[in-house]
């Protein structure tokens, strides 16, 4: 259907708005914790060394996570010339060209009306716009895995475009060198083959004889990933360095099958995946109770443009609760898919009364918990402030945060006692996008030199001075990425004794010019953060305390 003034106007306002959501608070920060110091350091040492297939952390190889997530911040180094400004850039470009084929993709099965709402219910998703405003490779994974499942159904369902078909495979193969399950997409080819087998209604007639264009979607996969291991296996054997070998044996074993079926960490239940979309997938869940009966009709009516999308996110949830180890972010793929099954019934959806009291509720109960935390945190301090505050050393600054929790749970309580009922999806939207903006405006500032080791380490320089050698013992990504001046690392996968020792006795090759940074811990048990004129507490940062040490204080270490 081709979509009339109305609807040009509406996808205009929508992007426009989605636009402030994802960047609000662009440039506000530093990475912060977890994995994005690691991301942004991988890729600034590759900046800065020139090898764009090994990644490094420090002097160590990288082999958790293929390289083109890295690749991704390089180049939007390269255009910006700032990580502060560019390593946000590529999960908020994902976010919005997730959006943008969901939209297209919706319109073209259904109308441009269904399209938006579409879009709309991926954007309320408080997971989405949260893993969206941060650089990990989710957001890009996301976007990735719906490019190639784009691709695919226009094939299957708008086709027969053997093209789009092939250009679905690249995008999964794409999604492989970015993380290992970017190949999740293919999977919609089993549901696909039974609903052709039985003859449901809305698949493209793709006609018989077509064996060899099948066939081409394998190499249309495995472009992209050869276009990566081809050159890593040639250095890897010409160099003849066993690094190499071992690099390559961690991320094509230990990092896929391996981690998949014997997960060494974050170990959940199968269910758990269950909670994430009922929770994490907020206000979109509220919709669930009204979408199974259309969905029940669709099946019965064997609707392959609803069931098709839906039955691949079932695939991608089985997938994931399979496996022992599980993290939230892992199931977001399947979002996409779920609001292209939900789109032609979420307009109707909207305008049910009992929906809309549901909404209504979900704001007043939420705005009141913003506003109860922020108003106790102003007035009263309770344990969760007076805990934020000290391991994040907020000091008098915490109050923004808590006039802003506070404010925008007020406006969300007044949108809803004016809207009421029939106003509650736009109670809903204002308080989202207060939330968010303050979320980007208030939190990205005032958390920033706690989260990213920024003042740490600036603070360091003041201390030993310029020029001064530091040496990083058990040490975060953020402190070798934020580091001023010369600073030496001991390694960062090696046992911590292990670091202590060498930095020991790099200390003590010049124990009057050299430093030690380092974290107060269990596993530094040897040191004598007593030692006067040895040891100078730092501060903290990442909820851990730092401190400067000369080679006097490690004097009862081996």
């Amino acid at each position: 259907m081709t979509p009339n003034a109305s609807d040009r106007r509406d996808t205009w306002l929508f992007f426009l708005l989605a636009f402030w959501v994802l960047a609000v608070g662009f440039g506000l920060r530093d990475p912060w914790p977890a994995d994005e110091p690691r991301f942004v350091l991988v890729a600034k040492q590759m900046v800065e060394s020139g090898d764009f297939l090994f990644p490094h952390r420090g002097g160590e190889l990288y082999p958790d996570k293929p390289p083109f997530y890295f690749w991704l911040l390089s180049l939007a180094y390269g255009f910006i010339g700032s990580w502060r400004w560019s390593f946000l850039l590529p999960s908020l470009l994902a976010g919005l060209g997730t959006l943008a084929l969901v939209r297209d993709l919706a319109s073209r099965l259904w109308t441009p009306r269904a399209g938006l709402w579409a879009a709309t219910a991926v954007l309320v998703c408080f997971q989405f716009v949260y893993q969206a405003k941060r650089a990990q490779i989710d957001p890009t994974l996301v976007f990735l895995t719906t490019l190639s499942l784009y691709g695919i159904l226009r094939h299957l369902l708008l086709g027969p475009s053997w093209r789009w078909l092939w250009f679905g495979g690249f995008a999964a193969g794409l999604g492989v060198i970015s993380k290992g399950v970017g190949f999740l997409p293919l999977l919609a080819l089993l549901p696909f083959a039974l609903m052709a087998r039985r003859g449901w209604e809305g698949l493209a007639p793709l006609g018989q004889g077509n064996g060899w264009r099948w066939a081409l979607l394998a190499p249309a996969v495995l472009a992209p990933i050869a276009l990566w291991l081809v050159p890593v296996f040639t250095v890897a054997i010409l160099s003849g360095n066993p690094e190499h070998e071992a690099y390559l044996r961690n991320i094509l074993l230990k990092q896929t099958a391996e981690r998949y079926v014997d997960p060494w960490h974050h170990h959940e239940p199968f269910w758990y995946f269950g909670q994430v979309v009922l929770l994490f997938w907020l206000p979109f869940s509220l919709a669930y109770p009204w979408l199974l009966a259309p969905w029940r009709t669709a099946w019965r009516q064997r609707d392959a443009r609803v069931w098709l999308p839906l039955a691949w996110s079932l695939l991608v949830l089985l997938f994931f609760s399979a496996s022992g180890g599980k993290r939230d972010m892992y199931i977001l793929p399947a979002l996409p898919a779920l609001a292209l099954a939900a789109a032609p019934y979420l307009d109707a959806i909207s305008r049910r009364t009992g929906f809309r009291r549901l909404v209504l509720a979900f704001v007043l109960l939420f705005s009141t918990l913003l506003l109860a935390a922020g108003a106790a945190a102003l007035v009263a301090e309770p344990g969760f402030a007076r805990k934020l505050v000290a391991e994040r050393g907020l000091g008098e600054e915490g109050r923004w945060l808590w006039w802003m929790l506070a404010s925008v749970g007020a406006a969300g309580l007044l949108a809803a006692a004016w809207g009421r009922v029939r106003g509650a999806l736009v109670a809903c939207a204002l308080l989202l996008g207060l939330l968010w903006s303050g979320y980007g405006l208030v939190v990205h500032p005032l958390l920033d030199d706690e989260n990213s080791a920024r003042g740490l380490m600036q603070e360091a320089r003041e201390r030993v001075g310029e020029g001064v050698a530091i040496g990083l013992v058990d040490w975060k990504e953020q402190q070798l990425l934020q580091a001023v001046g010369p600073v030496v690392e001991f390694g960062f996968r090696q046992p911590v004794p292990v670091q202590a020792t060498r930095a020991k006795a790099w200390l003590l090759e010049a124990p009057g010019e050299r430093w030690l940074l380092v974290q107060r811990s269990e596993l530094l048990a040897c040191i004598d953060f007593e030692a006067a004129g040895a040891a100078e507490r730092l501060g903290t940062a990442n909820r851990r305390d730092w401190w400067l040490l000369r080679a006097g204080a490690l004097a009862g270490c081996p």
